[in-house]
């Protein structure tokens, strides 16, 4: 594996801070920024460098990554401000930003790099931390074919596999798609146990029929821990799926389900529940 890129890494939430470790463990240089200064100690010890600003990561490193939370924040260490990724003309880099964003921000985000004569990568994740933890994450990418090639030594690290979907927006589309396939997942789910419950099936029988028979699959899996000890720890954050779920809504999904799933998932985090794994709803649908 080709490992001579030098690597710069922003965002270093629960996604971000394994990612890295992996990419440390396959013999890459990696550069790491984050407001938060504290949360780069753990990676530093791990053999990561720090850089004082977004601007000096990517004057530094070949490919820089970038793991926020929204697009806000993605548009903020993107655009051409004091110390930006595009704050000064350095061309010849590569910026992949594996954040969860618009398919409008992430196009945006393309022609501002563009302009800058820095190549861009969308490259946002479907799997959670688990996932993140153990390399086996699935990388959906747009942007330009050849790019990709450059970069897939990287995604071949982080992921089980990397699908190219097509140009910019079209990955981030995809990503929205799937976390929409989520959503109804599980919330199917948790309607399907109180139902069973509140007509005398404990949830444990009623895992067993689902996981056991045709309508299970690894999200139904996965969850059904959570559920049975009614323990929530954020995997991927309830609040995150209401941010995904509104921006594919801003994209154009209008299915007979979007809007009731979206109410459904907002309703829930207005309850608190937010903070919490998605598996959440649950406690909200009770």
């Amino acid at each position: 594996m080709n490992t001579n890129l030098k690597l710069g890494w922003i965002g270093l939430g629960n996604m971000g801070n394994p990612m890295v470790r992996n990419l440390l463990k396959a013999g890459f240089e990696v550069t790491v920024f984050n407001r938060t200064k504290d949360k780069e100690i753990p990676l530093i010890e791990a053999g990561a460098t720090s850089a004082n600003s977004p601007q000096e990561l990517i004057e530094n490193c070949d490919v820089v990554l970038t793991m926020l939370s929204n697009d806000d924040a993605v548009k903020e260490i993107f655009e051409e401000n004091a110390s930006g990724l595009l704050s000064k003309k350095i061309t010849g880099k590569i910026i992949i930003n594996m954040s969860t964003v618009a398919p409008d921000t992430s196009r945006y985000l393309a022609t501002l790099c563009k302009e800058n004569q820095i190549s861009f990568i969308e490259a946002p994740v479907s799997g959670s931390v688990k996932p993140a933890e153990d390399g086996a994450l699935v990388i959906i990418v747009g942007g330009n074919p050849e790019t990709y090639e450059l970069v897939k030594p990287i995604f071949d690290v982080l992921g089980k596999i990397s699908i190219y979907v097509g140009l910019a927006g079209v990955a981030s589309s995809a990503k929205l798609a799937i976390n929409y396939l989520l959503g109804l997942n599980l919330q199917g789910l948790a309607e399907t146990v109180l139902f069973a419950e509140n007509n005398g099936v404990s949830k444990e029988d009623m895992l067993s029929i689902v996981n056991e028979g045709a309508c299970a699959n690894g999200i139904t899996k996965i969850k059904s821990t959570s559920i049975l000890s009614d323990s929530f720890p954020p995997a991927f954050a309830l609040k995150h799926l209401v941010k995904d779920l509104k921006l594919a809504n801003a994209a154009g999904l209008d299915s007979p389900l979007a809007q009731p799933l979206l109410d459904s998932y907002n309703k829930a985090q207005n309850e608190g529940f937010g903070e919490e794994d998605v598996m959440a709803i649950i406690k909200s649908l009770k």
